[in-house]
C-alpha cells in the first residue's frame, strides 16, 4: 500500500511540440500510460514559436515534478536540456522528430513514442555530457548534445526541403547533400585545448558529442557522451577525388592518413573562419557564423532511460 502511494505521488511534466504530436489521441494515451504506471496526472506543457521549451521547462521545475519529458524533435530536446543541465532534474526523451539524434545515440526507441515515454517513467538515471557553444564572440550562446557544424554540413540542414523531409525522412538530407556538394572552401583556424592552431582550407568543421548523425552514419566513431571529450572533424576535400576521400575516411579508421578528412579531440575548441558560413546545432540550421568556441561540460545532464548511455 505504501509503495502504491509512493508511485502515485510521482508526477511527470511533458514539454511537447504540438506540431510533432503523432495523432490526436497521443495526449490521452500518455495520460493513460501514467495512470497505468501508478503516476499522478502529468503536467502537459506545449511549446510555441516564441518559446520552444525553455519557459515550459522552468514551469516544470517550479511545479516540483519528478521527471521532465522532452517530446518533439532535437530542437525541443535541446531547449529542455538547456534549462536542466547542471540541475538534479532528470530528462526523458519522447522522440517525435525526423532526426531524433540524441535518442538514436542513446539507444532509445524512436519508432514508438509511447514506449519511449514508458521507458522514461520506469527507467533509471544516468549522466551525460553537454557542450556549450559561444557563437561569434558572444553574439549567441547555446547548448548542444549531439553535434555542431560550420559549413557544408550546416548548408545541408538549411537546404533540406521540408516537404521532401516529411515524405522520405532522413533521405531528404542525402538529396540536400548532393545538391550542396559544389562550393568554395574557406580558410579556417582550429585551436584545440589552447594548443598550436591547425590551419586549412575547409568545406566544413564539425564538433561531435555523439557518434551517429543522419541515417545512422557513425561520423564520430570514438565519440562517447560520457567521456568528457569533444571529437572534431575537418572536411577539406582536395583535388578531383577530394569528396571521395572524405567519404572513404568517414567509413574507415585511417583518418590520420587522409588529408581530406582530419580528426582531432579535446575538451575545448575554437574555430575561426575568414568568412561567415552556415551553422547548425544538433541538425537544426541556426543561421551563419564565422567564429565558434565550444567546451564540454562533463556529466552535466541527467537522463532517465532504460539501459546505459555509451
Amino acid at each position: 500500500m505504501a509503495e502504491e502511494q509512493l508511485r502515485q505521488d510521482k508526477r511527470a511534466a511533458v514539454v511537447i511540440n504540438p506540431m510533432k504530436a503523432p495523432d490526436e489521441q497521443f495526449k490521452a494515451n500518455f495520460f493513460q500510460l501514467c495512470a497505468e504506471a501508478g503516476w499522478a496526472e502529468p503536467l502537459w506543457l506545449e511549446t510555441s514559436k516564441e518559446d520552444p521549451g525553455a519557459g515550459q521547462t522552468r514551469q516544470a521545475l517550479e511545479a516540483g515534478v519528478d521527471v521532465v519529458l522532452a517530446a518533439g524533435g532535437d530542437g525541443t530536446v535541446r531547449a529542455v536540456a538547456e534549462i536542466l543541465a547542471g540541475t538534479d532534474m532528470a530528462m526523458g526523451l519522447v522522440p517525435l522528430g525526423t532526426g531524433n539524434l540524441l535518442a538514436r545515440n542513446l539507444g532509445i526507441d524512436v519508432t514508438d513514442p509511447l514506449n519511449a515515454a514508458k521507458d522514461s517513467l520506469n527507467g533509471s538515471e544516468a549522466k551525460i555530457d553537454v557542450v556549450r557553444a559561444v557563437i561569434d564572440h558572444g553574439r549567441h550562446e547555446q547548448l548542444f548534445l549531439v553535434a555542431a557544424g560550420l559549413g557544408y554540413d550546416a548548408a545541408i540542414m538549411g537546404g533540406t526541403v521540408d516537404g521532401l523531409k516529411d515524405r522520405v525522412g532522413w533521405l531528404a538530407y542525402v538529396e540536400a547533400g548532393i545538391r550542396h556538394l559544389p562550393g568554395k572552401p574557406v580558410s579556417a583556424t582550429v585551436t584545440i585545448d589552447g594548443q598550436r592552431p591547425v590551419r586549412s582550407k575547409v568545406r566544413s568543421v564539425m564538433v561531435g558529442n555523439c557518434g551517429k548523425l543522419m541515417g545512422g552514419v557513425q561520423i564520430f566513431p570514438d565519440a562517447s557522451v560520457t567521456d568528457g571529450i569533444l571529437d572534431l572533424l575537418i572536411l577539406a576535400p582536395r583535388g578531383r577525388f577530394g569528396w571521395l576521400n572524405v567519404i572513404t575516411g568517414i567509413f574507415s579508421r585511417g583518418r590520420n592518413k587522409n588529408k581530406s578528412l582530419q580528426s582531432h579531440s579535446g575538451r575545448t575548441a575554437e574555430i575561426a573562419l575568414d568568412q561567415p558560413q552556415e551553422f547548425q546545432l544538433d541538425g537544426d540550421h541556426a543561421g551563419q557564423a564565422s567564429h565558434l568556441l565550444v567546451s564540454v561540460e562533463p556529466l552535466a545532464l541527467t537522463i532517465r532511460m532504460t539501459g546505459s548511455p555509451e
